[in-house]
């Protein structure tokens, strides 16, 4: 067994996320009748698209900050951390889908795991360096 379940765990998670968002376009573009490669036409449609993108731009940044936080500060903490980010991330999406307007919530949990990951990483590197 790796030595870094959570993290191995989430980043498969976030996998999953992001087909599933990929799954929700798809299903928008079958039921508006949106033809590839248009990414506008139906309100719901261009709101998937979004959440789908937003949720793409995060995941490529949240998967480094992740991986540095396991590697060089705490597996537990990034994996508590990582957790949060893509309990956030579902609770956007799912907000989002909604009602835009509701999806605050969401980013704000997300925004902040991803912070507290990326400071965690960067006192784990400068400690190794330093210390």
């Amino acid at each position: 067994m790796t030595a870094y379940p959570g993290p191995a765990l989430l980043s498969l998670a976030s996998s999953l996320l992001l087909f599933a968002c990929t799954a929700y376009v798809g299903r928008c573009r079958i039921k508006f009748a949106i033809k590839a490669p248009a990414i506008s036409g139906h309100p719901q449609f261009e709101i998937a698209y979004r959440i789908q993108m937003n949720t793409l731009e995060n995941t490529v940044a949240f998967l480094p900050v992740l991986w540095v936080c396991a590697l060089t500060f705490s597996s537990l903490w990034a994996t508590v951390l990582g957790g949060g980010w893509l309990a956030g991330r579902v609770w956007y999406a799912l907000a989002y889908a909604r009602d835009p307007a509701t999806r605050g919530g969401g980013f704000g949990l997300s925004m902040l795991c991803f912070g507290a990951l990326g400071l965690a990483g960067a006192w784990g590197v400068l400690s190794g360096l330093f210390g």
